[in-house]
């Protein structure tokens, strides 16, 4: 089911038991010295094995910022957490992008108005025109909208 048929974004994510258990395993693999935690680097390298790109600074740093100072790194749960929020943000971002996709049937990167109401009659069809335009005007005035 597309995101927007159910109305919003789902609040939360679950992990099939395979692939808990796959994270648990990778946090296990990186945590070289088997403290129970994941140092900074360790981190790093279990985001490659799971996700296939390495952390930025940036990233690394809201990681480690959010972190229990009172631990030496990130522990199995927390770890959990931070693998699942990242799964769930992954799986927005791809159905948004399908969803764009669909809409966007000239294959062109960007959707004309003609686009946006055959796709609102579609997925809304009893929803007005005037709303359509103002949705599409609005849409516009975002800067990363092109045209």
């Amino acid at each position: 089911m597309f995101f927007s048929q159910a109305g919003a974004r789902p609040r939360m994510w679950e992990a099939s038991p395979s692939e808990h258990k796959k994270w648990v395993e990778v946090f296990k693999a990186c945590d070289e010295e088997n403290k129970g935690c994941l140092s900074r680097e360790n981190f790093k390298v279990a985001v490659v094995m799971l996700f296939g790109y390495k952390p930025s600074k940036i990233e690394a740093d809201a990681v480690m910022s959010s972190v229990d100072p009172n631990t030496s790194g990130i522990l199995l749960k927390e770890f959990l957490d931070i693998v699942r929020k990242k799964k769930e943000a992954q799986l927005y971002r791809n159905e948004i992008r399908h969803i764009f996709t669909a809409f966007d049937r000239h294959y062109r990167g960007y959707l004309t108005l003609e686009d946006f109401k055959k796709a609102f009659k579609q997925v809304a069809p009893k929803l007005s025109e005037r709303i359509i335009l103002e949705v599409f005007r609005w849409r516009r005035e975002l800067p990363h909208c092109p045209g």
